[in-house]
This record gives C-alpha cells, sequence and structure tokens, in this order.
C-alpha cells in the first residue's frame, strides 16, 4: 500500500506513458458507453473495449476504459470531458 502524502499531485505520482483507467459512473442508458467513448477517442484514439457493469439496483452503469495516457493534461482533460457528458455522474 502506497502511502501518499496529502499534498501530493497526481501529475507527481505517475510517469508518462502509463495506463491509465478511468471509471465513468452514470446513468443505466443504452448510449453511456459510446457517450464515454467518443470523448476518450477525441483526445487518447485507441481500440477500446470498456467494460461496463450494472449497480445493484440497475439504475446507473459504471463502464471502465483503460487508456495509455502521455500527458497529465491529457488525463485533466478527460476527468473534465467525461464528467460533462450530461447522463454522468461521477468520474474515478
Amino acid at each position: 500500500m502506497m502511502n501518499i502524502n496529502s499534498d501530493a499531485k497526481l501529475k507527481d505520482l505517475l510517469e508518462f506513458p502509463c495506463s491509465f483507467t478511468f471509471k465513468v459512473m452514470g446513468y443505466a442508458k443504452p448510449e453511456l458507453p459510446e457517450l464515454v467513448l467518443e470523448v476518450i477517442q477525441r483526445y487518447a484514439p485507441g481500440n477500446y473495449s470498456p467494460d461496463v457493469k450494472p449497480s445493484a439496483k440497475g439504475t446507473y452503469n459504471s463502464v471502465s476504459v483503460n487508456i495509455t495516457a502521455t500527458s497529465i493534461e491529457q488525463v485533466e482533460t478527460l476527468y473534465k470531458e467525461l464528467g460533462d457528458i450530461d447522463i454522468v455522474r461521477m468520474v474515478l
């Protein structure tokens, strides 16, 4: 287990390029994985197969996509853009 100082920044913990997984929680609509992939393709083009899991009650789905991140700016942009999708509730 890593002991991370509370003032440590994400950019100081990552070495680029690196493998990075985005987990996007949103309403369980069929278009959710497509919307997530559309944003990811814009900033990290690639061939992805998202892992989609429903919540216990089926109201939400989580969509996990692993990318090869090339910079902290790319990661931050993706967090923001994924969070801006209207049916998305949270990006981890």
